[in-house]
């Protein structure tokens, strides 16, 4: 008895005992500065390629994706096709909603509050990407519009510096 005592006192010290060696061996990975999105390029590029105002607003669009859970080509692709990215649009409603009648206090406030408005109103939660876009603008077009322009992404060419910042 005595004997199986020790030996589980033995493992038990070995579990809580810190394995020598392992931890400075242990190399980090280096920390990515925190523009390092490798979306951000492809995005501006986007925006460039359609000669878009919102190119200064890429940023803004990956964050609002991101914090809303949304496919980050959506809003883009959406202000392609209402404001053409920005060169025509009025209330500071570059992504037409409410067909364009709603008024922003900003550019940036719009792209915000439809973020969050396509990832938290009950009528665009949880519902596919067609759903969500049918509920948008319910014209056949303007899904496949929307979703030619995000297809689109994969296509778009970076130089190799951009890529690798």
């Amino acid at each position: 008895m005595p004997n199986r005592l020790s030996n589980r006192l033995m493992v038990f010290a070995g579990l809580l005992a810190a394995p020598v060696g392992t931890a400075v061996n242990a190399a980090k990975p280096p920390m990515q500065p925190v523009n390092a999105d490798a979306r951000l390029p492809r995005l501006t590029r986007f925006f460039e390629n359609h000669n878009c105002p919102l190119r200064d607003h890429a940023q803004l669009f990956l964050d609002v994706a991101d914090r809303n859970h949304l496919d980050w080509r959506l809003l883009p692709s959406i202000s392609v096709v209402e404001s053409g990215g920005g060169k025509q649009f009025r209330n500071n409603n570059v992504l037409g909603w409410a067909n364009c009648e709603q008024n922003f206090p900003s550019v940036t406030a719009g792209i915000r509050t439809v973020a969050q408005r396509l990832s938290r109103s009950h009528l665009y939660r949880h519902k596919s990407l067609d759903g969500i876009l049918t509920t948008y603008n319910p014209r056949p077009e303007y899904s496949m519009k929307v979703k030619s322009l995000m297809r689109s992404f994969q296509f778009i060419q970076i130089p190799a510096e951009a890529a690798a910042n």
